[in-house]
């Protein structure tokens, strides 16, 4: 079943970034998005997998946010991005943009490369971060780094939450579970017949947060996030 999925989800992804790749070189993003919700639509369902959006009412669909969301597999993006209306810019490593298909798609779209040398980075994000703001754009972070192994929620970094502060952007967490049972860190099966749920949580604001406010802020957040895995885990185990 598996190798099967792989065939139909692999041969839609390869043709639908080709398109969207081709889009955004001409199109303005924003005119790209409706076809871009119906390729994450239609990507998570090819994996055999049912998706359910739970969304805080005080996520204002005209407001920009960073998303931040925990990290558990490839498809993360995919299950969460068709949850609100917002246009979400990604951060990816650089190191990802030398991908086929995937990373001449992220470049076309605009995403935001970290490098892998780290020194002079946060510079480079905030003001990349700054730029989309102003665009009327929102952010998609994943502070964790990388994705988890065991299902639960790791240690976040500070960075995501520093420039957040200093641009007084409000965080919206963001919780998705069912996705390391479909397909996770070590694995190349995607198994089907889960129940992928996405909790867009209650905006948190950053207005008149300083420096001494970064820890606080991302162990809240965090704390948010992990509350509704572990909650989910606990269900499941």
């Amino acid at each position: 079943m598996s190798g099967f999925i792989w065939v139909l989800a692999g041969g839609f992804l390869v043709l639908s970034l080709s398109l969207l790749t081709i889009l955004y070189l001409f199109v303005k993003p924003d005119r790209v998005q409706p076809l871009e919700r119906l390729y994450c639509k239609l990507q998570l369902a090819f994996t055999f997998n049912k998706q359910t959006h739970r969304v805080h009412p005080d996520v204002d669909p005209e407001t920009q946010y960073i998303f931040i969301q925990n990290h558990s597999s490839h498809l993360d993006h995919v299950a969460m991005y068709t949850a609100t209306p917002h246009f979400k810019q990604g951060i990816e490593l650089e190191s990802h943009f030398d991908y086929p298909f995937y990373g001449w798609f992220m470049k076309a779209r605009g995403t935001i490369p970290v490098p892998k040398d780290r020194s002079g980075a946060l510079d480079a994000l905030r003001r990349a971060l700054r730029a989309e703001v102003d665009a009327g754009h929102s952010i998609l972070g994943f502070p964790e780094g990388h994705r988890t192994t065991t299902g639960r929620v790791g240690p976040f970094y500070d960075g995501l939450f520093r420039i957040a502060i200093e641009l007084g952007v409000p965080i919206v967490p963001v919780a998705v579970t069912g996705l390391f049972e479909v397909l996770h860190k070590g694995s190349l099966v995607i198994r089907p017949c889960h129940e992928i749920r996405v909790y867009v949580g209650q905006p948190i604001g950053t207005e008149g947060l300083t420096e001494d406010d970064v820890a606080c802020l991302r162990d809240r957040v965090r704390g948010v996030i992990a509350g509704e895995v572990d909650a989910y885990l606990a269900l499941v185990d």
